[in-house]
């Protein structure tokens, strides 16, 4: 990548909901003279500006003017920036331009995807361009799907140096999380299954753990489709709705990193509802509900406010079995609402650290995984409030 670039992040979307956080973030981590060049990039202009004032940044920042129908700006916009920091969604909808000039034109590029039949399409067209120009494509860099990601990552650095090995069956369990999700969320939802209502192959991207390792089809995987009794934490577990998009990128970490996980690796989300008949019926409960048909999900461009925001948090548990049986348990835990407040925070480090850790990441379409690893969790645990921790 030319070292040449007039910023080091251009933050695309930035008027709209999730893309003022992002904006809002960078101006108080990375204020004028704080080691990033920065710019604020969407359609408008004055609407730029305004935010740019609103969110506290300062008045020189620049603003560039950029649409996803005009490939013209967006070539423009990708050759002013090492990285490009898009909330500009649904992907599958405004993404590809964007992409395709990233790729082609040896820029980096990060985003809040959580689009799987998207993102495999995007790695069939423009993983070998982007390989050829020097080009780092990271997608699923908000909470779909880092603290899954990431908090598999860390837990198998933690197995090696324990067991000799990594583990090759890890559990995810959702203890708690308190937020809303996101209107990009839902709205990606609809546009995935719109364009799965047209081609049916698409539904079978999103039925395979392993539709983002093109090439290579890994062990069977559990389902987490229908509650049950998990006994290695004791308690009744339910499908978590994220998990369709998160096991796909922990799988393709593991591929990019060439198995480093094992190749016979088994993984699953599920959310813990309680132990006992409480718990079985709060499992049941889950298991038929359908969280995005709630009318109160945000509508795109909208989002709770800065109170409920902080209010939010998330508690994660990976519990690894390791060889002979032995077991390894990592928290990963975030202190605001996933979809938003953290989601802002991880996005915005993810481009951050990819300008200025992650000079050996090899090129082509990565994931957080995969490209940043323990780089990025310390960013994480130092600026974003975001904790990972073995526990006993």
């Amino acid at each position: 990548m030319s070292s040449d670039k007039a910023y080091d992040v251009v933050v695309y979307g930035a008027s709209g909901y999730t893309g003022r956080l992002v904006a809002e973030y960078m101006a108080k981590q990375y204020p004028s003279g704080g080691g990033v060049t920065w710019a604020m990039a969407g359609r408008n202009a004055e609407k730029l500006a305004q935010v740019r004032d609103e969110v506290g940044a300062p008045s020189d920042t620049p603003l560039v003017v950029a649409d996803a129908t005009d490939v013209a700006s967006i070539e423009a916009m990708v050759d002013a920036a090492k990285v490009v920091c898009t909330t500009v969604g649904p992907y599958q909808l405004y993404g590809e331009p964007l992409v395709a000039a990233c790729a082609a034109r040896g820029t980096d590029y990060v985003d809040l995807c959580g689009e799987p039949a998207w993102m495999r399409h995007m790695i069939d067209a423009h993983d070998a361009a982007a390989k050829s120009s020097g080009a780092r494509i990271l997608f699923s860099c908000g909470f779909d799907s880092i603290p899954f990601d990431l908090g598999v990552f860390f837990l198998q650095e933690k197995a090696k140096e324990k067991f000799g090995a990594p583990c090759a069956r890890v559990r995810c369990r959702v203890r708690s999380m308190e937020g809303k999700f996101s209107g990009g969320t839902a709205a990606s939802f609809g546009a995935t299954m719109a364009a799965a209502g047209k081609d049916p192959s698409i539904l079978q991207l999103l039925g395979s753990p392993f539709a983002l390792t093109p090439g290579f089809e890994g062990p069977e995987q559990p389902s987490g489709m229908a509650p049950m009794e998990d006994e290695s934490i004791g308690m009744w577990v339910a499908p978590f709705i994220m998990a369709t998009i998160n096991t796909k990128n922990v799988h393709r970490t593991n591929r990019l990193l060439g198995h480093a996980y094992g190749s016979d690796f088994v993984y699953d989300e599920m959310v813990v509802t309680g132990p006992g008949e409480q718990g079985e019926q709060m499992a049941k409960a889950v298991a038929s509900a359908n969280p995005l048909a709630d009318g109160d999900v945000p509508k795109p461009g909208e989002g709770p406010t800065k109170a409920e925001r902080e209010a939010g948090n998330y508690d994660l548990l990976m519990l690894g079995e390791g060889p002979d049986g032995q077991v390894i348990k990592v928290g990963v835990r975030g202190t605001e609402d996933p979809g938003y407040a953290s989601t802002s925070k991880m996005i915005t480090e993810s481009a951050v650290c990819l300008t200025q850790e992650a000079s050996d990441t090899p090129d082509g379409i990565q994931t957080p995984g995969a490209a940043l690893g323990m780089a990025l969790i310390e960013r994480l645990r130092t600026n974003a409030g975001i904790s990972f921790e073995v526990e006993d």
